[in-house]
């Protein structure tokens, strides 16, 4: 592989083997679609399923990087993991059950360029966004979770798992995620100034069990504790801020 590459996409595992091939395939099959120059890096934490040694295999065939962890250290230091071992200019984070659907890549890294964003968000929870087969209890809960950012960003999806950020932005940026919401933790504390977010529909897992635990969601009290200190400590301004529609989307990808 080359030296560097255009974007470089994370997706961190942790008892992913059913559907890290499919992933990584339709991955690989938008990024032909669309020329985009672009790998992906697997973490994986030791899974005891074997998604390491698939992992192994996927590198072997195709754009593909692995970290191997020795144990489950979490998914906020897993994308740092996945940071520092990517070649891209553009990093990406995106899920391995396919919950985030590979056809959003381009929408995001082509708002990204067209509006020379520094960070590009996909959204449940703007117009055309929308999450798929969640009971009512779980979507009140990640509704009640982005409520409680707001006071921290304008983005209305903050604790958003698929997301793309111009590296520039957040080299030798310090880190200390609790729990899953690393992209609130990057649009704190790096050097991120504008951000845009468009729409995509988040489908739940079909395959393996949910990451989210209790002891996350407390973990995020826990970050939010330190965001909001941050915040009046610091004085941090919001970042620039843009709501891509569905329409403007299509615009955007059709001229990549």
């Amino acid at each position: 592989m080359a030296d560097g590459c255009d974007l470089s996409l994370i997706v961190p595992t942790y008892n992913e083997r059913e559907r890290l091939g499919e992933l990584v395939a339709e991955v690989l099959a938008v990024f032909r679609a669309h020329r985009i120059d672009g790998e992906v890096v697997i973490v994986d934490d030791n899974s005891p399923d074997g998604t390491g040694a698939i992992a192994d295999a996927l590198a072997a065939r195709g754009p593909v990087q692995v970290v191997h962890r020795p144990g489950k250290q979490g998914l906020g230091s897993a994308v740092i993991a996945g940071f520092q071992r990517a070649r891209g200019t553009t990093l990406g984070v995106m899920d391995a059950d396919l919950s985030h659907p590979p056809s959003a890549l381009p929408g995001l890294l082509a708002s990204l360029r067209a509006l020379d964003a520094d960070a590009a968000i996909g959204s449940r929870y703007i117009p055309g966004g929308a999450s798929k087969n969640w009971p009512l209890p779980r979507l009140a809960m990640s509704r009640f979770a982005c409520l409680l950012a707001r006071p921290l960003t304008p983005v209305r999806d903050a604790t958003s798992g698929l997301f793309l950020v111009k590296r520039r932005a957040i080299d030798g940026v310090q880190i200390s995620a609790a729990g899953f919401k690393i992209c609130l933790e990057l649009l704190m504390r790096s050097r991120i100034q504008s951000v845009v977010e468009i729409p995509y529909v988040f489908a739940d897992r079909a395959a393996g069990q949910s990451k989210m635990t209790l002891r996350e969601a407390l973990g995020y009290f826990a970050q939010l504790k330190d965001l909001y200190a941050l915040k009046l400590r610091a004085g941090r301004k919001r970042a620039g801020y843009r709501r891509v529609s569905e329409e403007e989307l299509r615009l955007l990808v059709a001229h990549m």
